[in-house]
């Protein structure tokens, strides 16, 4: 890759400038231009946080003054539409200033995880078979220990119809533009820096502390976010793309928020399809954050992992190979 390649440029420039600068006996010290292109950790850190910074700060800023020229005063979750208006506008802020760092670095913008030939490709459709599973299989566990009701419908006809695609259109974007947000280019870049596992370990935890600014969320409810980012994360590194997480995502969130009618991370959308109630203790039904804050999503999350490892077998690059011991 170009951007390689230009590190090692600068690498070799580097030693040709200590060698030619330093006299005998004296210590090599490098330059600070030689110091930041030599540090691939530097580099990875600076470029992410300039990347996050540009992407929390400046993006959400100017969608929502455009929300507030359009529709006035509001509240993100009076309305999936409004809500649909502000995710499609961060993603595609998001995806545009992706695009520049790819120009940038020289690097074609599939290699952040979302690669073109993987639209509405086979892991996508398998990652949401496996979303509304999983949100099934727990909200099956909380109404078998008589957490969860379903209520009587809401919507009927073409409003459910019409609700129901809201709100998957909503959480489909929701799904892209948080996975590409976490895992897109910062997982990438900072991965390259200090590693796979402790850049995925590091956004995670921020993926799930900036759920805490949900009304209803807590900070079990963002435990239970930080670990699916981690799942996501090792659908990431064992699919090679993000689509097997996007559908995951999206699925999950459209299962909870709209076929069960329960909160989704602390927030109740309007349209959703019935009176569903969650009563019982929060360890139970995760209270006001939702099934997410539940015990049993830990349950449902390991399960996940194993589902992940079985569909997606561990790639040869993954393998540790020892000296003297040949590759499995």
């Amino acid at each position: 890759m170009a951007l390689d390649q230009n590190s090692e440029q600068f690498d070799k420039i580097g030693s040709e400038q200590q060698k030619s600068t330093a006299a005998p006996g004296e210590p090599l010290v490098l330059a600070p231009l030689d110091f930041f292109c030599r540090q691939s950790r530097v580099r990875s850190l600076v470029s992410v946080v300039i990347f996050l910074v540009i992407v929390f700060e400046l993006g959400p800023a100017i969608i929502y003054t455009l929300a507030q020229i359009i529709f006035g005063s509001f509240r993100v979750t009076d309305s999936p539409a409004i809500l649909l208006f502000m995710e499609a506008g961060n993603f595609a802020f998001l995806f545009g200033i992706t695009a520049g760092m790819a120009f940038l670095e020289h690097r074609n913008i599939g290699d952040y995880g979302l690669p073109l030939r993987g639209l509405f490709g086979k892991n996508l459709w398998l990652g949401g078979l496996l979303g509304i599973a999983e949100i099934s299989a727990l909200i099956g566990l909380i109404a078998t220990f008589g957490g969860y009701s379903f209520g009587n419908l809401i919507l009927h006809g073409e409003g459910m119809l019409r609700w129901g695609a809201v709100h998957l259109v909503l959480f489909l974007i929701v799904g892209l533009y948080e996975e590409f947000l976490f895992r897109g280019y910062a997982q990438f870049t900072l991965g390259r820096g200090i590693g796979f596992w402790p850049a995925a370990v590091l956004l995670s935890v921020g993926f799930g502390y900036v759920h805490l600014n949900n009304g209803g969320e807590n900070w079990i409810g963002a435990a239970s976010v930080a670990i699916v980012g981690l799942l996501f994360a090792f659908t990431l590194r064992r699919s090679g793309s993000l689509w097997y997480a996007v559908g995951l995502h999206a699925a999950f969130d459209w299962g909870e928020t709209f076929l069960y009618s329960v909160p989704n991370s602390g927030e109740m959308l309007r349209g959703h399809l019935s009176s569903a109630l969650l009563y019982g203790p929060k360890w139970l039904t995760g209270g006001s954050v939702g099934p997410e804050g539940s015990v049993f999503s830990f349950l449902t999350m390991g399960l996940q992992f194993f589902v992940v490892m079985l569909l997606f077998p561990k790639k040869e690059s993954e393998r540790p190979v020892r000296p003297g011991v040949p590759a499995e």
